[in-house]
């Protein structure tokens, strides 16, 4: 599922403060930010922001929000916060306030994971890395628009997460576990949508060593601040490390793979122009 990466993460503290249980011990932080800290929300900082709010940089799994409280310290907004000439004030807090994650040490994680290998296998003129749950439209979507440019020189490492539902797991697990992970992953993204009945031995149970991988990459995933899939990993011919969350429209594919445009004839591609 494709999610906007800021809203993603201002979300999450946004269902998490909406869930937790209240505090009964008195607090130096307002109370809707103390039940976030009960349940296992970090407060990473806070600060000054527009119209007398406080803001509030949130940590949980991995990945960080910013939500606001107002003066009284009684009311938690959560949300993009527009300033009077329609500026994103939340996005411009993001970015000085939210730690940045080290994108050169945690791509050597993702070369490290477990994953599978389409495309270009033998020099590759350039390598990217997708994350990506089996039950994800979106990701479906990307893996199509990535098939003319696999053919031309680009190696995708498609890493397998588990987000979305119950059976994202198993279907994980049944790629992850099969001799022909290629084969197994193709077989999944072309019977996307089909009716898919669980494999015996794709259970955590049967295979704990391919679950536990796959929730390394669910870990790999949140400590890149990807909120949702599909996430997007590569580096530029200058080795700088880019990080695209959601679906990349068709335009953005021949600057992400330092290839020449390719033509696409599928239909359902049309509405990512």
């Amino acid at each position: 599922m494709r999610k906007p990466y800021l809203m993603s993460r201002l979300a999450m503290g946004a269902l998490v403060l909406a869930a937790a249980a209240p505090m009964s011990a008195a607090e130096t932080y307002p109370k809707a930010i103390a039940h976030a800290v009960k349940s296992g929300v970090k407060v990473v900082k806070s600060f000054p922001a527009a119209s007398g709010l406080t803001g509030w940089v949130l940590s949980q799994g991995g990945s960080h929000s910013i939500v606001f409280t107002t003066a009284d310290r009684k009311t938690l907004l959560a949300g993009a916060l527009v300033g009077e000439n329609g500026e994103n004030l939340s996005a411009k807090y993001e970015d000085k306030y939210v730690p940045k994650p080290d994108l050169s040490g945690l791509y050597n994680g993702l070369e490290k994971s477990s994953h599978v290998v389409e495309g270009t296998l033998k020099d590759p003129n350039s390598v990217m890395y997708v994350f990506v749950d089996a039950n994800c439209p979106f990701c479906h979507y990307t893996w199509k628009a990535l098939q003319p440019y696999e053919k031309v020189g680009l190696q995708v490492r498609w890493i397998l997460v588990d987000t979305l539902g119950p059976t994202s797991l198993p279907k994980a697990i049944e790629v992850m576990a099969a001799a022909d992970k290629a084969a197994a992953f193709k077989k999944m993204e072309l019977n996307h949508g089909k009716p898919w009945t669980a494999p015996a031995q794709a259970t955590a149970a049967a295979q704990p060593a391919v679950a536990a991988a796959i929730r390394n990459n669910n870990a790999l995933m949140g400590g890149f601040g990807i909120g949702g899939t599909p996430g997007v990993i590569w580096k530029d011919k200058a080795g700088k490390v880019h990080v695209k969350a959601g679906m990349p429209r068709l335009s953005e594919l021949p600057a992400m793979t330092g290839l020449p445009e390719q033509k696409m004839d599928d239909s359902s591609l049309e509405k990512f122009r």
